[in-house]
């Protein structure tokens, strides 16, 4: 077998695991990276990218149709719009396909190695990379795992034929007529939204009382209330009890009584679990975190020289924290003094509208015992919100009361995924209300609204 040497040994090719590539590259760090499907991962490939390109696509399609029914409050009328479905599909592969094949060149650039084939884990020094024809065997001195999640499928609803996974549900051949969408977090949501714009018939079941159960309710009634407005049918405090093809989702409600909802397709979006076994990674036998690996501050295991990042350490799955840690670790092994420990990490729900919290919530500050003063800003009294014709949703700010420092930022709106920048540099730069409040805000801009919270949260809030 053919035997290659080098520093680091990089286990999967997605956010983080690329990034951590590259920027080791950079430093100076021989490094080979493994990666047995596509470069850029779940997130590039079949989640967070082409899931942006589907919604996107669909809010267009649902503008279309509105003013074609003479439904445009600014007066705009088009004929009645058609979807070319597979155009769509290819445009978003496009998307995805450039994106890509920029991640390849920016690991070229970087000097990095990067085998196209499935690792398995000898050792903490050892793997071996089965590669088209041929299998390679790695020694390292540092073993990065960056395996990812994978999405959760139901015992009673494998993924297959009509049901679809995450994945499935971003490359339809044709709209389903009918969608069950079985979960009422930010993935199942975004889909939903995006489906019915497409104008199928969505149904969703959550077997928590309220749609993403992790949010305060401020936050999620005006997602609600579109779903509710976009005639997307809800069945919450329910459980799923299987599915056939003939009567669709058998349902459970809190009663215990049951009913089927015809289907046909099921979209099964009930969360994601780590990739944290298989591919040799057992035999390491590294502490866990549940069913994640257990990560120190620095992003390492508890076996020396073995690190890992991403999706596979748990909670948040996000692919930003993954490319942060990504860093993280390829600067530690270029010999600089470095630990992930960030203030902040920005969660965003891509809904119709969207929900962002950047720090803390108030219910998490309370078990901390901090002492808080908070405000919001509805985008109502904004000026650039009305001329979107996004006036529904609010900024809200979290500061502590002693000292004023901002700890926590939320928001609902149209493009509020855009003010999650502002919200982590203010929360990572340890600013003050005082501090947003006395910061010149270009208008007209949503941004304002970030402006008039913490003047609000100050007693002196201008435009309210």
């Amino acid at each position: 077998m053919k035997e290659i040497s080098t520093k680091l040994l990089v286990i999967g090719g997605g956010p983080g695991g690329y990034v951590a590539a590259i920027r080791a590259g950079q430093l100076g760090v021989p490094t080979v990276l493994a990666e047995g499907a596509s470069l850029g991962g779940t997130c590039l490939n079949i989640g967070c990218i082409p899931s942006k390109a589907l919604i996107h696509a669909a809010h267009d399609f649902e503008q279309a149709r509105l003013q074609a029914a003479g439904n445009s409050p600014m007066g705009i009328r088009v004929s009645e719009p058609t979807l070319d479905l597979a155009e769509t599909v290819r445009w978003k592969d496009g998307i995805v396909k450039r994106l890509t094949s920029g991640v390849g060149a920016l690991l070229r650039k970087a000097g990095v190695q990067v085998l196209a084939g499935w690792a398995t884990v000898e050792d903490g020094k050892t793997a071996v990379v089965q590669l088209e024809g041929e299998a390679v065997r790695v020694r390292c001195e540092h073993l990065l795992i960056a395996t990812g999640s994978e999405p959760v499928a139901l015992p009673s609803m494998p993924f297959g034929g009509a049901i679809w996974s995450s994945t499935d549900a971003l490359s339809p051949t044709e709209l389903p007529r009918r969608l069950v969408v079985v979960g009422a977090g930010y993935i199942g949501l975004e889909l939903s939204f995006a489906y019915r714009k497409l104008g199928t018939e969505v149904t969703v079941v959550e077997a928590a009382p309220d749609i993403l159960p992790r949010y305060d309710e401020a936050l999620t009634k005006p997602v609600l209330d579109s779903l509710k407005k976009a005639g997307v049918v809800l069945h919450l405090g329910c459980s799923v009890a299987g599915w056939d093809a003939k009567n669709g989702v058998h349902v459970r409600n809190a009663n215990a009584d049951e009913f089927a909802l015809p289907a046909d397709k099921v979209l099964v979006a009930v969360g994601r679990r780590p990739r944290a076994t298989g591919f040799g990674i057992d035999s390491l036998q590294l502490t866990m975190n549940g069913r994640a690996i257990a990560i120190d501050a620095h992003c390492a295991t508890s076996m020396r020289g073995v690190w890992a990042i991403g999706d596979v350490t748990g909670e948040p799955v996000l692919a930003h924290r993954a490319m942060a840690q990504g860093e993280c670790v390829a600067e530690q092994i270029a010999g600089k003094a470095r630990r992930f420990e960030p203030m902040a990490i920005p969660a965003v729900c891509f809904t119709d509208p969207e929900v962002v919290i950047t720090g803390l919530t108030a219910q998490e500050a309370s078990a901390a015992g901090i002492e808080t003063v908070e405000a919001s800003f509805p985008f109502a009294a904004n000026g650039r919100a009305m001329t979107l014709g996004a006036e529904g949703g609010f900024v809200r700010v979290l500061a502590r009361k002693s000292d004023h420092v901002i700890i926590g930022w939320h928001a609902v709106g149209r493009s509020v995924s855009e003010l999650s920048a502002a919200f982590g540099q203010s929360i990572e730069m340890g600013a003050r209300l005082e501090d947003v409040a006395g910061t010149i805000h270009a208008h007209p801009t949503l941004g304002e609204a970030v402006q008039e919270a913490a003047m609000r949260a100050l007693g002196h809030s201008l435009h309210i």
